[in-house]
């Protein structure tokens, strides 16, 4: 990663602060973005969000830019909009997938970045994720896509894509990982514990060999 500025897709999860402190090492610039779509779990997510944004060192960080992209139009009654059916914590990973997600992100974030004069997108894509919309393939040709549309070159950036969520935590033990958050169906501000995110975070604690200081509704 190259110093300058860079829009920062984040989300509450440990990957987004991860993310930041890998931005910060590279002493990057970082403008944090969050693509808010109406999702059932987003006003839990952007509390913790705000809550370890705020932890960090203001040094090489601009404020939080919210950006409001409802997707009630295109996902319907979708479980990702409604909170209800939400995949539990024995489903596969192909559950959890929602259509087109990166390419909204994406979009939203490198169209933002160019009005502010920054040509790279940075996200926390892990190793192991299974969608095809986030391989390196994806990124490149969508980054080419971008620059045709803005007329300008567009990087999009994984610098965390070889690392597992457990490598992530035993590389940050000491951070304020019981202030990331993971969860689809969250009780108020708290993890519901059943859903197949929380699962996926009990596990990523468990590999690592940390304990989980997560608050679980159940």
């Amino acid at each position: 990663m190259s110093r300058g500025g860079v829009v920062a897709l984040v989300s509450g999860g440990l990957d987004s602060w991860c993310l930041i402190q890998t931005l910060r090492k590279a002493q990057a610039t970082i403008h944090p973005v969050y693509v808010r779509c109406g999702l059932a779990w987003e006003p839990a997510e952007l509390f913790w969000l705000r809550e370890w944004l705020a932890k960090l060192p203001r040094t090489g960080r601009r404020a939080l830019k919210v950006l409001h992209v409802p997707v009630h139009g295109l996902y319907g009654r979708h479980w990702s909009v409604t909170g209800r059916d939400v995949p539990a914590s024995d489903s596969r990973d192909a559950a959890v997938y929602l259509p087109g997600r990166n390419v909204l992100l994406l979009a939203h974030a490198a169209v933002y970045g160019i009005q502010h004069g920054l040509s790279t997108v940075a996200l926390g894509t892990l190793a192991g994720n299974p969608f095809q919309d986030a391989t390196p393939e994806f990124f490149r040709s969508f980054a080419a896509c971008l620059k045709q549309a803005l007329s300008r070159p567009v990087r999009i950036a994984t610098p965390l894509r070889r690392l597992t969520k457990a490598r992530l935590i035993a590389t940050w033990p000491k951070g304020p990982l019981h202030l990331t958050f993971s969860c689809l169906s969250p009780s108020g501000n708290r993890h519901c514990g059943r859903c197949n995110k929380c699962a996926e975070r009990r596990r990523a604690f468990h590999d690592a060999g940390i304990p989980d200081p997560t608050s679980y509704a159940s």
